[in-house]
């Protein structure tokens, strides 16, 4: 649908109801999910202001509904701040929509998606691997609320020589600020390359169980979050988790 009326410059909204028509309140939600364009451009932004001038169009397939809230599953490179400490660029800067990779299912971009996000899976700043932000409440208390639940695996390259008995240690028997760590699978990969899937691991833990046996923690990536793995992702390359994912 196309609206030329010439009328003085207004909110958006009323443009869109008058269009349509439709309700005010059927207007911002076609707004809100970006299904309405401006001169080519969409605006999601219901009290931007239109001239008689701008041509309002209504998108195919527009529907007047509240976007739903979003998960993202980034790749953190390393040297980008995942929510520990202050040193390096936030990751949140990593996102949008260059960096973004289809999926089969996913919803189309929004600005607002970048908006009201909660870190669920901060990550050392040195580390590289699958980092977690979402709108969604449900999500939020699975990844912060229940976290000593989730399964995270990080492959973690080391140098040194590990101590005798260290490997079982690794997997029980060490302490992390006078705590005992909770039982975890820990192998070797390859020569000097450890695989770590543990349960309610903490920014810090997995360096300090390294020094702990002997070995020096020298790259940190992680892989997977509860069932969700990060393949496909390249550095600094993001998705949206799909609806029939579940972590």
């Amino acid at each position: 649908m196309v609206e030329t009326k010439s009328d003085e410059g207004v909110r958006l909204a009323k443009r869109v109801a008058e269009l349509v028509p439709c309700s005010r309140g059927e207007a911002e939600r076609y707004i809100a999910g970006g299904w309405v364009g401006v001169d080519g451009v969409v605006q999601e932004d219901p009290a931007t202001r239109v001239t008689p001038g701008q041509q309002v169009v209504l998108l195919p397939n527009a529907r007047a509904e509240e976007p739903a809230p979003v998960t993202i599953l980034l790749h953190k490179p390393s040297g980008v701040n995942g929510g520990v400490g202050m040193r390096g660029a936030n990751a949140l800067e990593s996102l949008g929509p260059e960096s973004l990779v289809a999926t089969h299912g996913a919803p189309r971009f929004l600005k607002r998606h970048l908006a009201r996000l909660t870190l669920c899976t901060p990550l050392e700043t040195d580390a590289s691997g699958l980092v977690v932000y979402t709108q969604d409440f449900r999500v939020a208390r699975k990844l912060v609320d229940d976290a000593v639940r989730v399964e995270y695996e990080y492959v973690a390259e080391v140098d040194g020589g590990i101590k005798d008995g260290g490997l079982a240690l690794l997997n029980h028997g060490l302490t992390f600020n006078r705590k005992p760590i909770a039982p975890m699978k820990v192998s070797w990969q390859s020569e000097g390359r450890l695989r770590f899937a543990a349960k309610g691991v903490v920014p810090g833990q997995i360096e300090h169980m390294c020094a702990e046996v002997g070995l020096t923690l020298t790259e940190l990536k992680r892989l997977r979050v509860g069932r969700i793995p990060m393949a496909g992702l390249l550095e600094g390359q993001w998705r949206y988790l799909a609806e029939y994912e579940r972590f």
